[in-house]
């Protein structure tokens, strides 16, 4: 969310950031409803200020005196009951349109309408060269017994899945690398609940604009998250937290569901576009410091890209357009990994930050050392790892002539040692 008294300032940036972004935003009409409430809401203080005084000098009066002022305060009442009709009219109706207020982008983001124009920063690995005819993930997984897309889509209907034996391992054992690793680096360790309430999905900026792609409990009024990015940054939500205790680093591992509606036709090949998947993210909740949060932006991606290069993943960096960026996100990088069976780099990690648009709608603050001001945080978030998407270049990148595919070298140890899966 956004601080109204910047929208009062500089209306156009944020009919700028709408228009960029692709998200509509009447910002004309929240000003219009904006003047509507302040006006009432001085009217009222001043109502309240009067009917104060008169509730004071009624009782020293008597007779026609007394009768004047008595009939004041009826008319004070009458105007007093009317205005907060009206302000309970507009407020519901300025409460949403605050909530559609997209955060512009920051100045280094490139303008573009959809993640066709996202621009590329870098590139590192070497993209493979086959000597042989090679296989997608899933003739792979079906030969070697890994996966079995069939059966799950009997159960559980289109996009669904199983992973089989050395599949399920290789599942694992790519999800518990990257938690260790991010273990390593300090941040601490979660496991989160996957059922939402719907302030949780508004406050990270999720509600409005991804109820169609969110499984909803509609008896119980709870969603299942699509990520752990929901669980951790609203973790501490209406708290006030001391500067001492940030910057707060966090990691889970949770499975995340996604309808994926609008994507019909699209994708809708193996394990790339599916409604249930596990992932590692990686959250950071620091003070409010744009400096800061651009630093800690590099460090969150810096993660993810030192687990791609640990498992020897050829992959590249783009800096995600206007278009392609969310409500509230100021900027975002993606990285993409190559995937042979799409000759092309598909995406497998997301790096977002917010400064304090998150902060503001789920009311998490600190008090801030130098002026003892309760300031909103600034959160950031990541993937690390998500799998089964990950085990599409695994897979097809690792594959041999004979069948087999190797186990990237960091996994092993997660893998009872073993070098290779083969046919058995």
């Amino acid at each position: 969310m956004i601080d109204i008294k910047a929208i009062r300032e500089d209306p156009e940036r944020y009919r700028r950031a709408a228009q960029a972004k692709r998200i509509e935003a009447d910002i004309d009409r929240l000003l219009e409803l904006d003047d509507h409430l302040r006006d009432a809401a001085k009217v009222l203080q001043d109502i309240a200020t009067e009917k104060n005084r008169l509730g004071k000098e009624i009782p020293r009066l008597q007779g026609e005196a007394r009768q004047v002022l008595l009939d004041k305060l009826a008319e004070l009442k009458s105007v007093e009951s009317r205005l907060n009709e009206t302000v309970r009219e507009l407020q519901p109706q300025f409460d949403a349109l605050m909530l559609q207020v997209p955060q512009p982008p920051a100045d280094d983001v490139p303008e573009g309408k959809d993640d066709t124009e996202n621009v590329e920063l870098r590139r590192w690995g070497t993209i493979r060269t086959f000597d042989f005819e090679p296989k997608d993930h899933v003739q792979l997984g079906a030969e070697l017994g890994l996966i079995d897309v069939e059966r799950g889509v009997k159960l559980a209907g289109t996009r669904n899945y199983f992973l089989t034996g050395d599949g399920a391992l290789l599942h694992w054992a790519v999800l518990r690398f990257a938690f260790d690793f991010m273990v390593s680096r300090g941040y601490r360790p979660m496991t989160v609940p996957l059922l939402m309430r719907d302030e949780a999905m508004q406050g990270t900026g999720y509600y409005p604009g991804a109820e169609e792609q969110t499984y909803r409990m509609e008896r119980d009024g709870l969603n299942l998250a699509g990520t752990a990015e929901v669980p951790l940054t609203a973790y501490r939500s209406a708290e006030i937290l001391t500067e001492e205790e940030l910057p707060i680093k966090m990691v889970a591992l949770s499975t995340c569901f996604r309808r994926e509606a609008g994507a019909a036709g699209k994708d809708t090949y193996g394990l790339y576009r599916i409604h249930q998947f596990e992932k590692v993210e990686q959250v950071v909740i620091g003070e409010n410091d744009e400096g800061q949060s651009i630093a800690y932006h590099d460090e969150i991606l810096a993660n993810a890209e030192a687990v791609v290069r640990a498992l020897e993943l050829p992959y590249r960096v783009v800096n995600v357009c206007t278009g392609d960026l969310g409500r509230g996100q100021v900027k975002k990088f993606d990285i993409e990994t190559w995937m042979p069976s799409r000759s092309s780099y598909g995406e497998t990690h997301s790096a977002s930050r917010f400064y304090e648009f998150q902060a503001r709608r789920m009311n998490l603050r600190y008090k801030r050392a130098r002026d003892r001001k309760n300031v909103f945080c600034h959160t950031l978030n990541n993937t690390v790892i998500a799998s089964p998407r990950v085990l599409i270049p695994i897979l097809e990148l690792y594959q041999n002539a004979d069948g087999s595919v190797t186990i990237p070298t960091v996994l092993r140890p997660y893998m009872g040692g073993r070098e290779r899966i083969e046919r058995r």
